[in-house]
């Protein structure tokens, strides 16, 4: 019965997306995957990765014709396309993240399309923040100010100057990003929940927490701790580590991330819920460097690895100073991650080294986002 029924993977030929169709593929299921192939996530042409299987579209989920021929026929939408930087290039991210996705309602509406279920890709950066404790008080702070971190201010203070603790980041928690990625997405998922109920289009929200693993672009090394450490030690480079390496972050596997989203489809259960899927461990970044440095060996098998991290003082605007979910509401359900980012750091530079051979693409990256004022000391 399974083969009979086609699925359509928006962002498709990316990271996320391919991995999710290989493994419906195995499933039985046909497999539909629209892509824009655009910089700087591609290079206009379709990764070699995809099976010959898959049927490809190449078009903008901003155009109602791409939509409308991709959702021909077609009972699931697994929904990954987004544009994701943290360039000063504000529209973009609301063009695409919310307005494309909106735009697949409004089809569904009015050409009544019988699609059977949604599933989107939302991020963790829709929290912002998050959420702290001073004592018995609960608090969500604002973004910090440039003054604050250009004086390296970069924890958030209780009354008595004490570092406030940070709390897990839960679904039902108030939501206040504050960089163009977290708030199209935010606004993305608000519309998502209430335009699936007017069409009655079961949706499922998915707030994925730092994704790893091969496949994940490397061209795109403007966010990304995996990419870019990878990218600097295999050049033996410097890790750079903006301020004070203390954050923290919760980092997952990919193949966690595919047993959570066929968790999910055809799952009634889920329907009109959000779930967090994350690593469900804490680490500080300079620790993810350091693990980064173990593993990743330099390009030239005859040097002696230089590279170093490097702690420069400098931050990236819009970053937050920590960002781990929580992830019991999914496991609930029966899922648990099992890999670990040292499996990721191992399975992606297997990858990454086939693919760039010699190529830094982390240090034009940098270079770009220091002049564009993204990174700042």
């Amino acid at each position: 019965m399974n083969s009979r029924n086609k699925i359509l993977i928006t962002g498709g030929a990316g990271f996320i997306g391919s991995h999710t169709a290989d493994a419906l593929f195995k499933l039985g299921y046909k497999i539909r995957i629209l892509d824009n192939l655009t910089p700087p996530v591609h290079n206009s042409y379709w990764p070699k990765y995809l099976s010959k299987k898959y049927e490809l579209i190449k078009g903008d989920i901003r155009e109602k014709k791409d939509w409308l021929k991709a959702l021909k026929g077609v009972d699931c939408v697994f929904h990954f396309a987004a544009y994701q930087d943290y360039l000063p290039d504000f529209s973009k991210f609301f063009n695409v993240n919310t307005v494309g996705t909106v735009l697949l309602y409004e089809l569904i509406e009015a050409k009544k399309l019988p699609i059977k279920q949604i599933i989107y890709a939302s991020s963790q950066a829709v929290y912002g923040e998050g959420k702290y404790k001073c004592g018995n008080r609960i608090f969500y702070p604002e973004q910090r100010n440039l003054r604050q971190l250009k004086n390296k201010e970069w924890d958030y203070k209780c009354p008595n100057n004490r570092i406030a603790e940070f709390l897990l980041m839960k679904e039902d928690d108030l939501l206040k990003p504050h960089n163009s990625y977290g708030m199209s997405k935010a606004a993305a998922e608000q519309a998502v929940l209430n335009l699936g109920k007017r069409c009655n289009v079961p949706t499922v929200i998915m707030r994925y927490s730092i994704v790893q693993g091969s496949r994940q672009s490397p061209f795109n090394a403007y966010s990304g701790a995996l990419r870019i450490f990878v990218s600097q030690a295999f050049n033996n480079q410097d890790l750079i580590v903006y301020e004070d390496g203390k954050q923290k972050r919760d980092f997952v596997n990919i193949k966690d991330i595919i047993k959570a989203n066929l968790l999910v489809f055809k799952n009634k259960k889920t329907d009109f819920q959000i779930f967090n899927v994350g690593g469900d461990k804490s680490y500080k970044v300079s620790d993810f460097a350091k693990l980064v440095l173990k593993i990743v060996k330099p390009c030239n098998t005859l040097q002696v690895l230089q590279g170093k991290i490097k702690l420069t003082g400098e931050f990236r605007v819009g970053d937050t100073r920590n960002a781990v979910s929580d992830v019991r509401k999914l496991k609930k359900l029966g899922w648990k991650p099992k890999y670990t980012p040292e499996d990721s750091i191992k399975d992606y530079f297997s990858w990454y080294k086939k693919l760039t051979g010699k190529k830094d693409f982390s240090q034009e990256a940098y270079k770009r986002m220091k002049a564009l004022g993204v990174v700042q000391k």
